[in-house]
């Protein structure tokens, strides 16, 4: 029996790990993910998915975190030493989904129950996760990757082709790779956090519970429904508890809550718990040869603004379909420098906004509500990137790099974020009906939308884009709202009617324009340009000579 390994091997299994395998898999990549600790993580951990996250789950097709995640609560805090309402404060205040941007907003959905859903995704591949089994070295050469595995107290030898390490700030990935982690620890700002099932009079589960400060002693339960109608993640703080010594103590946590809380309570279970605090950290690159590293196996910063978990997501997915065609031999490897030179910057950026965030918590001595739209991950943009092409762009040298920009819907390069456009109508060889842009978009496809005033003026254009492999390339073309259509032969995948005016004003299109915008397979703009040979240009970048 001829065996052949998945060409790519996983280390972790959290969020980061499993959207890297799912991306790879929606690819037609195998792969093999395993996870040193014999069972799945319990606890919420981090609960924040902000839109630009929520938009790359539904191009994954996992759409249960879209329809399970909850806004979160509004936090009320406490007059000290009562039950008296000092103020409630919304977290983030309800943002309306808009034509562009459907999944607006902020969203909770703790990580035991995210990781969940995403292993049953891998499981329509006949894909799961190898629990207990431990990467214990690799040695790497120009073609693959041999990994010394451990399970059981058993060694084995896999042989591979690539290596994603998604183990987490303390994994072996990094380290063997020896990439830099530079960054610092944070003394000020330690905490306890885990999971507890409780129960106190008037303590209600409409709000997010906040006792005590920062600086001093504090406590913060938020309500978790995936736990249990008693359950909740807690955090606890301040300078005046021993939160090393708390986080060794069960009966020292109960303790410590009740100082904390006015009011009866009563203790079913303490889940998990951990100490933590702060490291704000970074590597020097993304990647060594035929080994990337993602989430928090590259940067670990502060939990404030809720950034953490959904930038490791997004690096797997900018990673995934870009391995995914190097893989299938369409890209050279040097696409995949791109990962590294497109996220660093974005990473870099990150830390900032978190550390500055965490900051001004400390210096109120409470907790600071950050509303900035920049948390929402929607001006985040790899316009600087060797392989984007805007042919509209006047290209200026030294240019500062703005990687975690806030969304300017008046404004759209390559690079960017692409918008969504509903209730655009199918005509054609597709069974008619309505559509949205969001529903094009795919992982392990590129689309290009030419929008023209009629399908004669978009025609020459796809004609002669045919060459390109049907597998990883689709096309579309959108027509405005005015435009007839007495025949609809086109050799496009798809012909769509912009009837509502939506995808020509989120694209900053006008009727009478004919422009070509290439959508990459992580939902980025890769090219904004005239015509044919601008679409040409830009596949060069990504695709071998045909």
């Amino acid at each position: 029996m001829n065996f052949v390994h998945p060409p790519v091997l996983i280390v972790g299994a959290g969020p980061v790990g499993l959207v890297a395998a799912l991306t790879l898999l929606k690819n037609g990549i195998p792969v093999r993910i395993i996870d040193k600790d014999p069972h799945p993580r319990i606890g919420q951990r981090g609960t924040g998915i902000w839109p630009r996250s929520r938009e790359l789950y539904n191009f994954l097709g996992v759409t249960e975190v879209i329809s399970l995640a909850k806004p979160a609560p509004p936090i009320r805090f406490y007059k000290p030493g009562t039950l008296e309402t000092l103020k409630d404060v919304v977290l983030v205040p309800h943002v309306e989904p808009t034509p562009a941007i459907p999944f607006n907003g902020h969203r909770s959905m703790g990580q035991q129950l995210l990781d969940v859903i995403l292993r049953r995704h891998l499981e329509k591949f006949s894909c799961s996760v190898e629990m207990g089994t431990e990467l214990r070295s690799f040695e790497q050469s120009d073609e693959g990757v041999t990994a010394v595995l451990a399970k059981n107290g058993i060694s084995e030898t896999f042989d591979t082709k690539w290596i994603i390490g998604a183990d987490g700030a303390k994994g072996i990935v990094r380290k063997q790779l020896g990439l830099t982690f530079l960054g610092e620890t944070r003394d000020d700002a330690q905490m306890v956090t885990g999971d507890i099932c409780l129960m106190g009079v008037d303590l209600d589960r409409l709000h997010w519970h906040q006792f005590g400060n920062l600086n001093e002693r504090g406590l913060s339960l938020r309500p978790a429904d995936e736990i249990g109608d008693d359950g909740w993640q807690f955090f606890l703080f301040g300078r005046e508890l021993d939160l090393i010594e708390i986080a060794e103590n069960e009966k020292l946590v109960f303790e410590t809550i009740v100082s904390l809380i006015p009011t009866e309570i009563s203790f079913s279970k303490l889940v998990w718990m951990s100490y933590f605090r702060p490291n704000i950290r970074m590597v020097n690159k993304f990647s060594e040869g035929r080994v990337f590293v993602a989430g928090d196996a590259a940067h670990v910063h502060s939990p404030t603004g809720g950034q953490g978990l959904n930038s490791g997501v997004q690096d797997a997915f900018n990673l995934g379909w870009k391995l995914a065609l190097v893989q299938k031999g369409l890209a050279n490897k040097s696409l995949l420098e791109t990962y590294s030179a497109e996220r660093l910057p974005v990473i870099s950026e990150m830390l900032g906004v978190t550390t500055s965030i965490l900051d001004k918590s400390m210096a109120s001595k409470g907790a600071q509500i950050e509303r900035s739209p920049i948390l929402f991950m929607l001006g985040i943009n790899c316009r600087f990137s060797t392989i984007v092409l805007d042919e509209f762009v006047t290209s200026v040298e030294e240019k500062p790099i703005n990687a975690y920009g806030v969304l300017d819907e008046g404004h759209l390069e390559a690079g960017d974020r692409a918008p969504d456009a509903p209730n655009m109508l199918q005509v054609g060889r597709a069974a008619p009906g309505t559509t949205t842009l969001f529903s094009l978009y795919r992982p392990w496809y590129h689309t290009i939308l030419v929008f023209a005033p009629s399908l004669a003026d978009a025609t020459p254009i796809l004609g002669s884009l045919e060459t390109y492999d049907k597998s990883v390339v689709r096309s579309a073309v959108v027509l405005p709202s005015s435009a007839s259509v007495t025949s609809v032969a086109s050799p496009a995948d798809l012909v769509l009617i912009d009837r509502e005016g939506h995808a020509y004003s989120a694209y900053l299109m006008e009727a009478g324009q004919t422009r070509v915008f290439v959508i990459r397979p992580d939902g980025v703009i890769g090219a904004i340009v005239h015509g044919t040979e601008g679409v040409k240009k830009y596949f060069s970048k990504i695709f071998v000579d045909t």
